[in-house]
C-alpha cells in the first residue's frame, strides 16, 4: 500500500547505487541494485539505473562518443570544402535599363565592414551557451547534463553550419553589395524600337530578352569578393546565432522550470530570453551593413532554429514537457526506462532552480526536507494527487506515479 495522509515518512536509507553529488568525482562502477523498488521504503524505483548519472573514465567517455567525434570532423572538412567552393550556378542578372537607370537598386549598396564578422557570431553562438552550460553545473553537478549539452550545442552548430553552406553554393544570391562589388563593365542595352543588327557586342555583351542580362563575366573587381556576393541566401551569420542561442534558450527553460508546475520569478523568464535577443540582434545587424537581405536572415534563423530544437530533443528527454526536459539522455540501447515508474536514471537533481521541490531530491527519502515534495510528481500522498489512469494512483511501492497517458503527474 502507499503512505496514508498521517502516516510518517520512512528513514532514509543508503542506497549503493545512488550517484555521488561531486562532478568532478567518480565511482566505481556498482553493483545493481533493487533495494526500494518492491517495498514501501520510499527509495526511488530509478535506484538500479542510478550508476547512468556519475562521471565515467575518460576511455568509457571516449567510447560513448567517437563516432560523433568523426561525424563532426567529417562533416566539418565537408562544410569548410563546400565554403571554398566557388559557387556553383552561373546567375544572370540586369544592370541598366536602356535609359541607364539601375534595374535593381537594391544590389547596389555600398561595400561595408560587418558590424559582427561572421567567425565572432560563430564564437558567441558557441562559446557563450558553453560557459552558461559549465556554470550551471556548479549547483547541478553532473558530467552527463554537461556533456549531453555541449555535444548537443555541437550537433546543433554543425549541421546547421553545413546545411548553410550547401544552399549557399547551390543557391545563393545577390548580395545588397553586389553591382559595387562586381563593378560590371558593360554595354548599354539597345533603346525600344532600336536595330539590333546595328549594336555591336562583345564577348561581355547582355543576353535574353530586350538584351537586359548580365553574367559574371562583365565584373571587374575582385574574384573572392564576387564570389562572395554571389551567395547571399541564406545569411551564416543567422544560422550559426538562431543554432546556439535557441539551444541556450532550452537548455535554460529546461533546468530553471520556466514553463512548469510553479509560477517562477521574473528574472528567469528574462534570463532565458536573452539568448533570443543576442541571436536576433546578430541576424539583423546584417540588414544595416547591407550584408544579406531581410529574407537571408529569415531563412538563416528558420535553418538554425530547426537544428537547435533537434538537437536538444536528441540529447534530452523532451523539449516542452517540464515534467522530463531537464534529463539527459544516456547512450546505450536501454536509455532512461519510463515505462517502469519515473525512472530519471539519477538525474531527479539534474536542474538549477530549488523552487517547488525541483533539485531537493533525496535518494531515499521521498518526503524530502520535512514533506517537501520533489517538483517531478507533486506530493506523494493517493489522498492529494488525482488518479493516474489505472485507478490505484500509483502502480509501485515507492510511491511514484506510473507514466501512463497525458493526465499523469
Amino acid at each position: 500500500m502507499v503512505f496514508g495522509r498521517n502516516q510518517a515518512a520512512p528513514a532514509v536509507q543508503n542506497d549503493p547505487a545512488a550517484p555521488r553529488s561531486s562532478f568532478f568525482s567518480r565511482r566505481e562502477k556498482p553493483s545493481i541494485s533493487s533495494a526500494g523498488t518492491a517495498n514501501n521504503t520510499g527509495v526511488s524505483p530509478a535506484s538500479p539505473y542510478a550508476f547512468v548519472n556519475r562521471r565515467p573514465t575518460f576511455g568509457g567517455w571516449v567510447r560513448t562518443i567517437w563516432v560523433d567525434i568523426l561525424t563532426m570532423a567529417a562533416m566539418g572538412a565537408v562544410g569548410l570544402g563546400v565554403y571554398m567552393a566557388p559557387p556553383a550556378p552561373t546567375r544572370s542578372f540586369p544592370v541598366y535599363f536602356s535609359n541607364g537607370e539601375i534595374v535593381y537598386p537594391q544590389f547596389a549598396y555600398p561595400l561595408r565592414k560587418n558590424i559582427i564578422p561572421i567567425w565572432l557570431a560563430a564564437v558567441l553562438a558557441s562559446l557563450i551557451p558553453i560557459v552558461f552550460i559549465v556554470l550551471f553545473q556548479v549547483r547541478i553537478k553532473s558530467f552527463w547534463d554537461a556533456n549531453n549539452a555541449i555535444l548537443g550545442l555541437l550537433y546543433s552548430l554543425i549541421n546547421a553550419a553545413v546545411f548553410q553552406v550547401f544552399l549557399k553554393w547551390l543557391i545563393g544570391g545577390l548580395r545588397p553589395h553586389f553591382l559595387a562589388v562586381c563593378n560590371p563593365d558593360v554595354t548599354l542595352p539597345p533603346a525600344a524600337g532600336a536595330n539590333n543588327d546595328q549594336v555591336n557586342f562583345d564577348k561581355n555583351s547582355a543576353s535574353g530578352f530586350g538584351f537586359l542580362m548580365f553574367t559574371r563575366t562583365v565584373c571587374r573587381g575582385n574574384k573572392d569578393d564576387i564570389n562572395d556576393s554571389l551567395e547571399s541566401f541564406p545569411s551564416g551569420h543567422s544560422t550559426a546565432a538562431f543554432a546556439g542561442f535557441v539551444f541556450l534558450f532550452l537548455y535554460f527553460n529546461a533546468k530553471l522550470k520556466l514553463w512548469s508546475n510553479y509560477h517562477p520569478a521574473m528574472w528567469k523568464m528574462t534570463l532565458a530570453y536573452a539568448p533570443l535577443l543576442g541571436a536576433v540582434l546578430i541576424a539583423g545587424s546584417l540588414t544595416i551593413d547591407e550584408f544579406h537581405h531581410w529574407y537571408d536572415v529569415l531563412a538563416g534563423a528558420t535553418i538554425g532554429t530547426i537544428c537547435a530544437f533537434g538537437a536538444f530533443r536528441m540529447v534530452y528527454a523532451a523539449i516542452w514537457d517540464w515534467r522530463y526536459n531537464h534529463i539527459p539522455l544516456p547512450r546505450g540501447v536501454d536509455g532512461i526506462n519510463f515505462s517502469k515508474g519515473m525512472g530519471y536514471g539519477g538525474f531527479e537533481n539534474a536542474v538549477l532552480t530549488r523552487k517547488a521541490g525541483w533539485g531537493t531530491f533525496v535518494e531515499g527519502n521521498y518526503y524530502n526536507n520535512g514533506h517537501r515534495h520533489h517538483g517531478h510528481h507533486g506530493r506523494r500522498s493517493v489522498s492529494r494527487n488525482r488518479d493516474m489512469g489505472n485507478g490505484a494512483g500509483y502502480s509501485n511501492g515507492a510511491g511514484y506515479p506510473t507514466a501512463m497517458g497525458p493526465d499523469r503527474v
